[in-house]
């Protein structure tokens, strides 16, 4: 696949297959992926994979944690205020996955299953948690690990694996260091939920939105 079209073609994929990703195929993506730049090229990034019956426990104790009403205690904070446009291509997108789904404004059991299937990680068959060590500018360390995380899902892509970058997977970051054995001295950034996309699914095929360059390039002559 050539990079234009990998990178064109790339997004985030909310339900997955159920066959299991080969672990050699992870493992050559990551690798791959480390080729990207970083701050004084120090990589401060780590990776802990997720798969198997440690996964299936994360994902039933996420889910239920965030079904319970457990407040997130996330490491990095999370965003709470949008400026108005980026607020409402938030909105709009949750708008097409809802509709991708059938999942009416009045359907308040739809809404709650599908949020908490997000919590469930959409089911896929693996998790990348990334973690760079606290004593890291968090920053800066966050700024390389997501150069190192766009890399991973495009060389996915590449493979026709699917990806999708979960703030859901590290919202409980005290159930993550227990069930994938992460240290307190390690910051939770993201993780990646990574696996077959189920192509014939309306919530992998809706057409997605960018807006024009015109609205945030500024050229200085």
């Amino acid at each position: 696949m050539e990079l234009e079209n990998c990178i064109l073609s790339r997004r985030s994929t909310r339900k997955f297959l159920k066959d299991p990703l080969p672990e050699k195929t992870i493992k050559e993506i990551i690798e791959k992926a480390t080729w990207c730049p970083s701050w004084g090229n120090t990589q401060p990034w780590e990776v802990t994979v997720v798969t198997g019956s440690a996964l299936e426990r994360l994902k039933k104790e996420n889910r239920s944690a965030v079904l319970s009403g457990k407040v997130p205690e996330t490491d990095l904070p999370m965003p709470e205020n949008w400026p108005p446009a980026m607020k409402k291509r938030y909105a709009d997108v949750g708008k097409q996955v809802l509709e991708s789904l059938s999942i009416k404004r009045e359907d308040k059991k739809g809404r709650q299953d599908h949020y908490a299937n997000m919590f469930y990680f959409f089911d896929a068959p693996a998790l990348l948690i990334f973690t760079v060590d606290k004593q890291l500018p968090a920053g800066y360390a966050a700024l390389d690990t997501g150069i190192f995380i766009q890399n991973i899902c495009l060389l996915a892509n590449e493979k026709e694996i699917g990806t999708c970058i979960l703030a859901a997977s590290i919202h409980f970051p005290d159930l993550v260091r227990k069930l994938c054995l992460i240290p307190e001295n390690k910051l939770l950034v993201i993780g990646i939920a990574m696996g077959y996309p189920d192509n014939s699914s309306p919530v992998n095929r809706f057409e997605r939105n960018r807006i024009s360059t015109e609205d945030f390039v500024k050229w200085v002559k």
